[in-house]
Order: C-alpha cells, then structure tokens, then sequence
C-alpha cells in the first residue's frame, strides 16, 4: 500500500492515498509526493485592464497580465469561470509557460502588474509563488485574486510578494459558505486578517446573489466587520449576480438592492464602497474620505478623470488616499 500524503495549503487539508488527488482535483500524491499538476501549464492567459479584477487603488488604468490553470478548491454555484475551476488540467488544453515566461511575456505586453486570477490562484500555489518571486525582481506588481481559502501559513509566505489582493467574500453565514460555495467562512475572514496585517493593497468583492446571500442585515453586519476588524479604508465592491452555473434559474441582482448595500457600507463607516457588472451613478467613483470630492472617476475599465498627487493624496485637501497610486 502507497504512502498517504497530507497537503496542509488549504483548510480542507485533505489526506490522500496513491495517486488520489484533493478537492481542488490539480494536487495528486504520486509516489508518496505531493504534486502539482498545473505547475507552468496556463488554462487561461489575457492582459486585462487592472480596474477588471477588479483592483482600483492600485495604478488605475494599468494593464495586467492575468494567468490561470484549471481548478480550484471550492464549488461555488454561482462561478462565472465553472470551466476552469471545476475542470481537470489533464482531460483539457494547456498552454506550457513557466514563471519565467509569464513574466517575459508581462514585459513584452508592457503589463504593469501579473494577475493570478479567473479560477483560483490558491490550487496552482507554486505556480503563483515562483512568478510573484521573478515579477517583483522586475519591478512587475503581483495582483492575488482569490476566495482566500488558504491556511494562514502558506498564505503569509505567498503575502510577501503580493502587492494587491482581491479577495471574494462571498457572504457572511457559515450556512452559506457550506450550501452554496462548499467551504467556510471563517478560514477567510482569517486571510483577510493576515493580508491587511501583511500590508498588501487589499480589496474585497461580495457578489450579492438574489434570495441567498441579499438579506441587508447580513450585508450590514459583514460591513460592520470589516469596519471594526480590518478598517474604514479598505475598498468593498458590491457585484451584480447574472445567472450562471448551477444558479441559472435565480434573476440578475436588482440594482436598487446593490444600491441599499452601497449606501448601508457607506453609513456603517466604509470610506470606499463600489458597485460592479452595472452602471451606476458613482458607484466607480473614489471619494476623498475627507472633502468628499471626486479623486478618481471610472466608466467600465476607463479612468476620466484622476485627482491624486504623486505622492497618493486627494489634490483638493491633501488627504491621503488608501493604495498605491502613480
């Protein structure tokens, strides 16, 4: 009988026999190793605008060189991406490119910063940890986007070369971590944690999903966490849910409900509340927490207008501005 190896990156922490692989269907005991299927092998390459990941307070308008594989560890019913992440690397096409690659090819698109993004950076952790190591060695941004579902050592390992995270907070119950994303809440709210303590440039997403995750009491009481356990500062951006997946029979997001939440973050003391996948009056707009003036204005991907010194303070009253900024 084969040796059991246990992986320790996720919370899942699963222990597997020969040539079985964990959840996230990329990690497979071989010979009594763990092993990374995805390593260097590239399900999904683009250069995107930064503001897409959605990241808007670090280098507005830059464009990212965005990277994914096949896989992920959590099953979300909603996911926009079902393709990649409940996939296996091995059944569809790869593209070869090692860090080193990834990283030549970031240059030659002039891409400000690399994204480890689309499926879930988490489940190609070697891949992601040995590009960020190159990128920062040429001055290229590393941008994390991920559900966050990550043990708090590996996770802390990888932060020291993450310059900005995204990190989908997909609600704020036990219950719907369980039934709807299969995975838990906790483990991410402790990522949270240690990305804001780690000083990266961290933003939240919270896609609110009709009838399961809506309740504004809930959304008031996730905002009052952030609030009191993270900071005012730290950017909150509503997503409008489409049917998608496994959740096709739910209707798109009202956006008079993204509108409620915006205006419940606001009040509970969040400086930077936004709404995305729909046009609202200001909602890609920054505010000065201070004079309340507009510092940065968007429309989709574009910046119109920008009001931020180089030293990353509000233009009209000196105030500074949570990010990194040009």
């Amino acid at each position: 009988m084969g040796k059991k190896v246990q992986c320790l990156l996720c919370p899942f922490k699963c222990i597997l026999d020969e040539n079985q692989r964990g959840i996230c269907q990329v990690r497979v005991n071989i010979d009594g190793k763990l092993i990374s299927l995805v390593y260097g092998k590239a399900a999904a390459v683009h250069v995107d605008p930064i503001e897409k990941k959605p990241i808007f307070h670090m280098l507005p308008g830059a464009k990212a060189f965005s990277i994914a594989t096949f896989g992920c560890n959590l099953g979300c019913k909603f996911c926009q991406n079902w393709q990649l992440s409940q996939s296996k690397p091995d059944e569809n096409k790869n593209y070869s490119m090692n860090p080193n690659e990834v990283v030549k090819l970031a240059k030659h698109y002039k891409c400000e910063t690399i994204a480890y993004t689309y499926s879930e950076p988490i489940v190609f952790y070697e891949y992601t940890y040995d590009t960020s190591v190159i990128a920062r060695k040429n001055r290229i941004k590393n941008i994390l986007v991920s559900a966050g579902f990550i043990n708090p050592k590996p996770l802390k390992r990888l932060a020291k070369y993450i310059d900005a995270a995204n990190i989908d907070l997909k609600g704020f119950t036990e219950e719907y971590y369980r039934n709807v994303c299969f995975g838990a809440l906790k483990p991410v709210l402790k990522s949270l944690e240690i990305l804001a303590e780690e000083s990266v440039i961290l933003e939240i997403t919270n896609l609110i999903v009709p009838t399961l995750n809506d309740d504004l009491k809930i959304i008031k009481k996730m905002c009052k966490w952030i609030y009191k356990n993270l900071g005012p500062q730290f950017p909150l951006h509503f997503s409008r849910f489409f049917p998608m997946y496994k959740l096709r029979n739910l209707p798109p997001t009202p956006v008079e409900t993204l509108i409620d939440a915006r205006k419940i973050a606001l009040d509970v003391g969040l400086y930077f509340v936004y709404i995305g996948n729909v046009y609202t009056q200001d909602g890609e707009t920054t505010f000065c927490p201070n004079c309340k003036k507009k510092v940065v204005v968007r429309y989709g991907y574009n910046v119109l207008e920008y009001n931020i010194t180089p030293q990353g303070k509000c233009k009209y009253c000196g105030e500074k501005i949570y990010g990194l900024w040009w």
